[in-house]
């Protein structure tokens, strides 16, 4: 017996093509597929069934019920084919609370087996589709990355059962590497990250979650880049947990990768685990001995810790492989700062600011130097 092949994106095109040619009613469609071929999808359908009216619901991270959406639209009793694009914004924390373990405050922490952690927008399909088939006469074409299509099939179950067809597009080598250099070197930095709204993150991660999930096609290096950029929004997030499980995946991929340890110090810091955060400095640190950042990250945990001495030879590092590190004389100084030692806190904070002005203004509240505050001299530096 032959295996059976699995159709190329140009076969399951033809066929999703004729279905939505020859299907009138109610109908409902999914199709697996990558962020930028839902766009191509829509383009050529539109192109090739010019007698058919088509409109295309873009959803949200926000976005509860789909049906008020859809009775929103205008006309939309006139439609012959919608397509629902971007369901997976509003699925993405759900799925990867189910299947990583992060706990979601506003939910049961009980996932497995049971509708605690099922997002509002499918709730309502399981409990509307006859709702559905009465209202809208129009054939329903969900686009949708692997994870959204297999998180919709385990928690929409009554309403996938209902389903006229599954189109599976496997994603072009060349478009996927496309995307990832895309999404990982031109799509923002992380001052770019630092102003997204949450819909804009959930969006971005849901983005780069769809590429994630089609991992037959992806080398290990572009996995370890995708995750790592999944660590980093998620930070500018403060969504620290997410961010370190991201990391973690990353780490997998890639264990001699110093700047994914290194963020994971700053997440576990930022997460008050100071034994962890210094654990992953030391690991970028004996991959990168001369990594000036992390020697001074390192240093500003360890005063966290009150460990003084190891906290002044951590800076002493940094400074000696970059001595124009103006946060390595600034963490000596909040040290020294905090043992009261005000002359060594002062010069240490005269160099931090000779060098970067903006450590006067941050010194001026800033609670390591509440010891040496009422000191002349100390009061002299920030006038």
């Amino acid at each position: 017996m032959r295996e059976e092949q699995p159709l190329t994106a140009a076969e399951s095109y033809q066929s999703l093509l004729r279905s939505l040619r020859r299907k009138n009613g109610f109908n409902l469609l999914f199709v697996r597929c990558s962020p930028v071929q839902a766009d191509e999808i829509i383009r050529r359908v539109s192109q090739d069934l010019p007698n058919k009216n088509i409109q295309v619901l873009q959803l949200d991270s926000e976005t509860d019920n789909l049906y008020e959406k859809i009775v929103d639209l205008p006309n939309y009793t006139n439609l012959n084919i919608l397509f629902v694009r971007g369901l997976e914004n509003a699925l993405l924390r759900y799925e990867e609370a189910e299947s990583e373990g992060y706990f979601l405050s506003s939910q049961s922490p009980v996932y497995g087996g049971t509708w605690a952690g099922v997002p509002k927008i499918l709730g309502y399909l399981n409990l509307s589709r006859e709702r559905f088939e009465r209202q809208f006469p129009f054939t329903l074409v969900f686009l949708l990355p692997e994870f959204a299509l297999r998180y919709f099939i385990r928690r929409a179950s009554d309403f996938f059962d209902w389903y006229s067809g599954v189109y599976e597009f496997p994603t072009d080598k060349d478009i996927l590497h496309r995307e990832i250099r895309r999404l990982v070197y031109l799509d923002g930095d992380l001052d770019t990250y630092k102003q997204f709204t949450p819909q804009q993150r959930q969006e971005k991660l849901a983005e780069i979650k769809a590429y994630l999930s089609d991992s037959p096609s992806l080398d290990p290096v572009q996995a370890s880049e995708l995750w790592h950029k999944k660590g980093l929004i998620h930070a500018m997030g403060k969504e620290y947990e997410q961010a370190i499980a991201s990391w973690d995946r990353a780490l997998e991929i890639k264990p001699d990768d110093h700047q994914a340890w290194y963020n994971r110090g700053i997440a576990l810091y930022n997460l008050g685990r100071f034994e962890q955060a210094i654990a992953s400095y030391d690991r970028a640190l004996e991959i990168k001995p001369d990594y000036h950042e992390a020697w001074d990250n390192r240093g500003y945990v360890l005063t966290c810790m009150g460990r003084y001495k190891d906290a002044l030879e951590s800076c002493d590092r940094a400074i000696k492989i970059n001595p124009n590190h103006a946060n390595a004389y600034y963490n000596k100084a909040c040290c020294y700062g905090l043992q009261n030692n005000v002359e060594l806190a002062i010069e240490n904070l005269q160099r931090a600011i000779n060098l970067d002005v903006e450590y006067q203004d941050m010194a001026k509240t800033d609670k390591d130097f509440e010891q040496i505050r009422g000191d002349e001299r100390f009061q002299s530096l920030l006038s």
